[in-house]
Parts: structure tokens; C-alpha cells; sequence
């Protein structure tokens, strides 16, 4: 199976797109490149809501933490290569911030992509537990984002 077929496949099976949205033109690299957009969108979500109270901006809710940081770590579990497939750098593509590091290195991207994984399972098995212990916990997270982004996302 070809790389935008398998791609193809895969977000039809996991990102409720239909196979009438390929039908009508969406370009499978495009929908790779919108899946892994998506998929940083509620990291952002998850985050903010656990960051909010890391900083004192919302009040600590052991449910709501625990949660927000559940769904974390689930996100970041995610295969990244299932939705950045070769040919969707910036050298290849508009509408993307995803760098040709990630494809010149693939093993190091997987190693930063393995530390933010780590870092929300580790946030998550805490976030309940008290404020002391998420943010504890949640600077690992900051450091796996930013460490991943300085390497791979083209910056504003």
C-alpha cells in the first residue's frame, strides 16, 4: 500500500473523515498535515487547562487535572508518523510549521516525541494527588514540548 493510502486509511479509520471528504478532493497529505495540527490543538487544550492551575489561575480540582492530564497523556501516546509522512516538511508543503529535521532524523525525532510521551504518562499517574505533585510533574511536560519544538517546528 502506497504512503497516501496507508495515510489515507488511517484517517479515515481514526479522525472521523469519511472517505466521500478524499472523494472530494482532500489531498491525504493535507489530512496528515491537518490530523497532526489537530492533535497539537489538544495538547494546547490539555495544557492550558493543567497550566491554569500550575499558575495559580484557576483553582486546583483534582478531577479536572486529572483528567485534562489523562487526556494528555493519551494524545501523546499517539505514533507521530502515522500523520507526518515524508513530503509534508515546509520544504514540501505550505500551511505547515513541521521542519525537514523530523525526516532527516527520524530517530531523533521519535527519542522527542518519547520524552513528551514519558513526561504526560508521568504527569498523569500525579495530577490527581495535589497541586504540589502537578507541578511537580508538569514543568518535564514544558521541557519535552519546547525541547521538541526548537528542533522540529519552524518558528513564528
Amino acid at each position: 500500500m502506497s504512503a497516501r493510502k496507508t495515510i489515507a486509511a488511517f484517517l479515515i479509520a481514526t479522525s472521523g473523515l469519511s472517505a466521500p471528504a478524499f472523494a472530494q478532493g482532500m489531498d491525504p497529505m493535507e489530512a496528515a498535515v491537518r490530523a497532526r495540527q489537530s492533535h497539537m490543538f489538544l495538547q494546547q487544550v490539555f495544557l492550558m487547562q493543567i497550566g491554569a492551575m500550575v499558575q495559580g489561575n484557576a483553582e486546583y480540582d483534582a478531577d479536572t487535572a486529572a483528567a485534562a492530564a489523562a487526556n494528555l497523556a493519551a494524545v501523546s501516546s499517539v505514533d507521530p508518523f502515522l500523520y507526518f509522512p515524508e513530503g509534508t516538511s515546509t520544504a514540501e508543503m505550505e500551511g505547515t510549521r513541521a521542519l525537514p529535521a523530523i525526516w532527516e532524523d527520524p530517530e531523533a525525532f521519535a527519542e522527542a516525541w518519547e520524552a513528551m510521551d514519558t513526561a504526560a504518562s508521568d504527569l498523569s499517574a500525579v495530577a490527581g494527588d495535589g497541586l504540589s505533585a502537578l507541578q511537580g510533574a508538569f514543568g518535564p511536560v514544558g521541557m519535552a514540548c519546547g525541547s521538541c519544538h526548537r528542533s522540529y517546528r519552524q518558528s513564528d
